[in-house]
C-alpha cells in the first residue's frame, strides 16, 4: 500500500474541530450542544453585505484577479487608513481567509526547518500552516499565572538562532485574548531589525477590544521596519462572515508581495461573489460595531464572572479578541471534552470546549486547560457555564 507523506502524518489535528463527531452524535441523541469551542459569532452579518450578495446582477461568475478585485483593494485601504494605519492598495494582496494569507506568507519566507517564534499558546493553525511549509514552530512559553503577558524581551531574545525567520503574533490574541501595547510592539520591531528577520502579525481582531484606555497598535505604523513586517488580516469576525472567506495580506516589502503573488495565482483566485459582499461590507455603519463590541464585552463580563463561581478553575479576563483560556480542576481536557459530548448531559443539554492541548507546542503544555469561545448570548453563556460546572462534579467523582 503506497505511504502518507511524514508532512502528512505530522500535520496536527485541529483541536477545535476534531470532537466534531462527537457533537453530530450527541445531537442524534437528542442533546443541545452549546458551542464554546469555536469562534462562530452569533452576530448577524452586515445588511449592505448581505444585500450586495442579494442584488448581484452577473451572466457569469468569473475569475477575479489573482491579487483580488482593485475596487475591493483600493476601498480596503481607505478603511485602514481611516484607522490611521499606514496601507495602500498596492500593498494588499487578497486571500481566501486570513487562513491562506498565513501560509502563503510562511511560504514565501521560509524553506524546510527555518524556524518561527510563537508566543504560546497560539491559534492551533499557526502549527498546520508550519507543518505545511515545512518550518518549526519554536515556542515562546507564556502562563496563566501571568494573563499569558509576553515574556520579557530577553526572553524572546534567547530563542533567536541562525535559523530564525520570524516572529508570528496574534494581537488581540487567540485563544488568550491578549493585547500587545505599543512598547511590546516596538520592543519586537527592535529585535527584528537587529536579527534581520519578519514580523508577522495577524489583526483580525483589531476591533475586539474592551476596556476604555486599551488601543490596538497596527505593526504596519512601525517606522523602521517596514520591510520586515507582514500583516494578516480578515472579514471573518470583523462583520461576521466567516464564511466568506476573503482575507487579505499587506506588506511594503515589494519582493515579499511578489513571491505571494506567485502562490496566489497558483490558486488563481479569490473568490468573486464573496469579494462583492466585502466591498460592500466596508459601508458598514460605525453604530454596527459600536453594539457588538458593547455586546461582546458584556458576554465577557458575563462569562469571566460565572467561570470564577465554578471551584478549582482559574481564569483570566481578556483585553480583546472574544476567547479565553480556563484551567480546569482535571488532568485532561481531551478526556473531558470528549466525554461532555459522549457520556453527560444535564436536562438533554451539554457543551462542547476546545482542549487547549492544541493550542501549545511545547509538551506537556495546557493538558487541564481549554479554550473557551464566547460568542452565544448571556442567557447561553450562563446556562453553558452551569452545565460545565456540574459536568466537573460528576467526572471528578468517577
Amino acid at each position: 500500500m503506497p505511504t502518507i507523506s511524514n508532512k502528512g502524518r505530522n500535520m496536527p489535528e485541529s483541536p477545535i474541530r476534531k470532537l466534531a463527531p462527537y457533537a453530530d452524535i450527541a445531537k442524534q441523541k437528542g442533546h443541545k450542544v452549546y458551542h464554546l469551542n469555536i469562534g462562530q459569532p452569533d452576530i448577524k452579518t452586515p445588511e449592505v453585505a448581505i444585500e450586495a450578495v442579494k442584488n448581484i446582477d452577473l451572466s457569469i461568475i468569473e475569475y477575479s484577479p489573482s491579487a483580488g478585485y482593485e475596487s475591493y483593494r483600493k476601498k480596503l485601504a481607505q478603511f485602514y487608513q481611516r484607522q490611521n494605519v499606514n496601507v495602500n492598495s498596492e500593498d494588499i494582496i487578497v486571500t481566501t481567509g486570513g487562513s491562506e494569507a498565513l501560509l502563503f506568507a510562511l511560504a514565501t519566507i521560509t524553506d524546510p526547518g527555518d524556524e518561527i517564534i510563537i508566543p504560546e499558546p497560539f491559534y492551533a493553525n499557526y502549527h498546520a500552516f508550519a507543518s505545511s511549509t515545512s518550518a518549526t514552530v519554536v515556542p515562546l512559553v507564556s502562563t496563566i499565572e501571568t494573563a499569558f503577558a509576553l515574556p520579557s524581551i530577553e526572553e524572546v531574545e534567547k530563542l533567536i538562532t541562525p535559523k530564525t525567520k520570524a516572529i508570528l503574533i496574534c494581537n488581540p490574541g487567540n485563544p488568550t485574548g491578549y493585547l500587545y501595547s505599543e512598547t511590546e510592539i516596538k520592543q519586537l520591531a527592535g529585535l527584528i531589525k537587529k536579527y534581520d528577520l519578519y514580523l508577522i502579525a495577524d489583526e483580525v481582531y483589531r476591533e475586539f477590544l474592551y476596556d476604555g484606555d486599551d488601543v490596538h497598535f497596527s505593526v504596519m505604523n512601525l517606522e523602521d521596519v517596514q520591510q520586515n513586517v507582514i500583516m494578516v488580516d480578515s472579514v471573518s469576525k470583523r462583520y461576521s462572515m466567516c464564511g466568506a472567506r476573503i482575507g487579505c495580506l499587506i506588506t511594503k516589502n515589494k519582493q515579499v508581495l511578489a513571491t505571494v503573488m506567485k502562490f496566489a495565482q497558483a490558486r488563481l483566485s479569490p473568490p468573486t461573489i464573496e469579494q462583492i459582499a466585502c466591498e460592500a461590507a466596508i459601508d458598514t455603519p460605525q453604530s454596527y460595531f459600536d453594539e457588538v463590541i458593547a455586546e461582546y464585552k458584556e458576554r465577557r463580563n458575563t462569562l469571566i464572572s460565572e467561570l470564577n463561581k465554578i471551584e478549582g478553575v482559574i481564569v483570566t479576563k481578556p483585553k480583546g479578541a472574544f476567547y479565553c483560556i480556563a484551567q480546569l480542576p482535571i488532568a485532561d481536557s481531551d478526556d473531558f471534552a470528549q466525554w461532555l459530548l459522549e457520556s453527560y448531559s444535564l436536562n438533554g443539554e451539554t457543551v462542547m470546549i476546545a482542549p487547549a492541548k492544541g493550542f501549545y507546542s511545547t509538551p506537556g503544555m495546557g493538558l487541564n486547560q481549554v479554550r473557551i469561545a464566547y460568542v452565544l448570548n448571556k442567557k447561553d453563556l450562563i446556562t453553558a457555564v452551569n452545565i460545565l460546572k456540574e459536568a466537573l462534579l460528576v467526572y471528578n467523582s468517577k
